[in-house]
């Protein structure tokens, strides 16, 4: 989430004499959900002046033929089309209706003139894919919601997608996570701009923090890509799922495909967007998450059940995903859960979580040093635990993750 300074100055000095960044096209697509539609509208398009807050003028533009259904079908009219965006010197992309679709040839040209223009162009959560599709994240870092994240990385494969974080900024091109995340990047965008006392006066208003730590990691699931579902390797991946109490590594998964570790690998990351022992890794990770939440194991004995060669190795893996050791993980957790939860969780985990086997002493451990890049988690899989938030709705974010500089 850092700011290339020098990029920002260079794409400043790009904008064409009819644009103005403080001019905000925000393009808006049938099918698209009102929540994340009305963040940049809430933000950009009301006079807060009162409050410390500098002015942006909103152009609120349709990206196709109105009206423009949206979440409950409700019929929306934008009054402004797409040839508004070329007066904008920030364009918005707050939401695209389906990750499966390609947005209107119309509105992707749109989008290419005025980034090459030197307009900044920012996608939230969904509004990514229309960034992608529109080639403006080629050879980029940007992100998504985590949900879909793999999908894109798998569709767009010269896009640097990485799923930890709230938003990235690479200085024209922006984007962001889910929903909430859409608010963190409009305040960042209003920070850049106009300084700290004016996103701080903007989040007051919105009764939001000025920045929020931590990233998307304690949000991640682990239940297996839609897209995999009738693969020959849903077979492979769903017994490493189920297996994650015992010690194995990614030869033995490419053993059971029957595939070379190569052909494996190649297989496995056009599948999910990521490689396979970064995302066995990050399954392990979120599965000692969960114990440290719903039993009382040890953390050694979490190590263990989650198939980490010792405790040292699950505290490192641990402290890069999650930016905490494990045990003060456990101590915020219980700090915030719900009173009655613990036995009823504990059971259920103790009945999906098979007991530690005996050492089965296969070289390779997939103990990477490597901070995880992905996490190969999309939607709803027959194979998932409960998640994080199921026994602890509403708790906040949790002491000692990375937080956005």
């Amino acid at each position: 989430m850092s700011q290339d300074s020098a990029t920002a100055t260079e794409a400043a000095r790009k904008l064409t004499g009819r644009r103005r960044r403080e001019v905000v096209a925000v393009l808006l697509f049938s099918g698209g959900p009102i929540f994340e539609s009305s963040i940049p509208l809430s933000v950009f398009g009301i006079d807060r002046q009162d409050a410390g807050v500098p002015r942006y003028r909103l152009l609120v533009c349709g990206g196709e033929e109105g009206p423009l259904r949206t979440t409950g079908g409700l019929e929306l009219t934008a009054p402004y089309g797409l040839e508004a965006i070329s007066r904008a010197g920030t364009v918005v992309v707050p939401a695209w209706r389906s990750i499966t679709s390609p947005p209107p040839a119309e509105a992707l040209d749109a989008l290419r003139r005025a980034h090459e223009e030197g307009a900044r162009i920012v996608g939230l959560c969904t509004g990514a894919f229309v960034l992608a599709a529109a080639g403006l994240l080629d050879g980029r870092p940007a992100t998504t919601h985590w949900m879909y994240a793999p999908t894109l990385a798998k569709r767009y494969p010269s896009v640097h997608v990485d799923p930890r974080e709230l938003f990235v900024d690479d200085g024209d091109v922006l984007t962001s996570a889910g929903t909430a995340a859409g608010i963190d990047l409009c305040l960042h965008i209003v920070r850049t701009d106009h300084g700290t006392e004016a996103a701080g006066a903007l989040a007051r208003r919105l009764v939001v923090p000025p920045r929020r730590s931590g990233g998307q990691e304690r949000y991640l699931d682990r239940s297996l890509p839609e897209e995999i579902g009738s693969d020959p390797l849903a077979e492979v991946v769903a017994w490493a799922l189920e297996h994650l109490h015992e010690q194995f590594d990614v030869e033995t998964l490419a053993a059971r495909a029957y595939m070379s570790r190569r052909t494996f690998d190649r297989r496995f990351r056009s599948l999910t967007g990521s490689a396979p022992l970064q995302w066995l890794i990050t399954q392990r990770v979120l599965q000692a998450q969960r114990l440290l939440e719903t039993s009382d194991y040890s953390v050694d004995e979490v190590a263990g059940r989650c198939g980490f060669r010792s405790p040292v190795a699950l505290r490192g893996h641990f402290r890069r995903q999650l930016g905490s050791s494990p045990a003060a993980y456990r101590a915020a957790y219980r700090a915030r859960r719900p009173q009655g939860v613990a036995e009823s969780a504990a059971t259920v985990v103790e009945t999906m979580v098979p007991s530690q086997g005996p050492p089965s002493g296969r070289r390779g451990s997939p103990l990477s040093s490597a901070p995880v890049a992905m996490a190969a988690a999309t939607g709803p899989g027959e194979h998932s635990l409960p998640g994080p938030d199921a026994f602890a709705p509403g708790r906040p974010a949790l002491p000692g993750q990375r937080s956005a500089p």
